[in-house]
């Protein structure tokens, strides 16, 4: 068995900002993977979200069915997504529920006087999450050795497409004969990630992608911190040099709850290699693209629209 990973812990409240961002750098070149604490998002809210997603997940799925995902806002039912798509089972053995900037009324929300206080519950876990992210993309920029506000200042903030997903991954499920995952094997699109658990294991990564066999590695939940990691368009930013590393989640034996919060650039954000990161020895691996439509190709392969 491999040794326990040890990522860097990022503290958001540390005053010395340089060498937090170097620690940051050290684990988005090493892993793509870094722990967050002192964010400002208080274990009562989070408790209130982790309460409100199983209310939400514990309805008949006729109930949850009136809420399916359109605008990709929404319920997503067992085995509707496949984040593998080389994979020949029938989908991932987890629903999800999303919701997306709380400023273009494209969510999807429960009747108030079906699940009181949900939606001002995941409104106010939105915002509070949405400042975080702005904090940590300022020290990010720091480890890349740009200046602060350079996302801001590359439009990547001015209407970040930031989406919640709470996850379910139901522990009951018959295990047929072929492998199931609860999320299949994956790298995710955007920025950022920050990733919170009800503890119970499951999430793996794979450091090295391209290489056969995959070695798989368990990642440990810590208590009162994000698991934060780092997405696609940020790789293709700094032209590889970041990781965005591919990470899946077990089947679980018991009932396994997460909420992630996945930040994207604004639509109209150009992505493109950043000039530090493109050398002789390193040329140009990805061409600029439009954040959206990076954004729309991997979600239509994902949902085999």
């Amino acid at each position: 068995m491999p040794d326990a990973l040890q990522f860097p812990i990022i503290d958001l409240s540390f005053p010395d900002r340089f060498s937090i961002a170097n620690l940051i750098r050290q684990g988005c070149v090493d892993h793509g993977f870094f722990y967050l604490v002192n964010h400002g998002v208080d274990e009562e809210l989070i408790s209130k979200v982790f309460e409100q997603s199983s209310n939400f997940f514990s309805l008949p799925i006729e109930e949850k069915m009136k809420l399916v995902r359109k605008n990709h806002r929404g319920y997503t039912a067992l085995y509707a997504e496949k984040l593998d798509t080389t994979l020949t089972t029938e989908g991932d053995s987890k629903e999800s529920f999303y919701i997306g900037p709380l400023a273009d009324d494209l969510n999807q929300w429960p009747l108030e006087e079906d699940l009181p206080s949900w939606r001002s519950t995941m409104e106010t876990y939105h915002q509070k999450l949405l400042s975080a992210v702005t904090k940590l993309l300022s020290l990010i920029a720091l480890s890349l050795k740009l200046e602060e506000d350079f996302f801001e200042k590359v439009g990547a903030l001015i209407e970040p497409l930031a989406f919640i997903r709470l996850l379910h991954y139901p522990g009951d499920l018959n295990s047929s004969s072929e492998e199931i995952f609860g999320a299949s094997a994956h790298s995710d699109y955007g920025m950022v990630t920050l990733l919170v658990t009800d503890g119970v294991p499951g999430l793996q990564i794979c450091r090295e992608k391209s290489k056969q066999p995959q070695v798989w590695e368990d990642v440990p939940s810590m208590s009162g911190a994000f698991i934060v990691n780092i997405g696609d368009m940020m790789e293709r930013w700094t032209n590889g040099l970041f990781r965005s590393t591919l990470h899946r989640v077990l089947q679980p034996r018991q009932d396994r709850y997460s909420v992630a919060f996945f930040t994207n650039p604004s639509k109209d954000c150009t992505v493109e290699c950043l000039e530090s990161c493109c050398t002789e020895s390193c040329p140009l691996r990805f061409p600029p693209i439009k954040a959206i439509d990076y954004l729309e190709e991997r979600l239509r392969l994902t949902y085999g629209l």
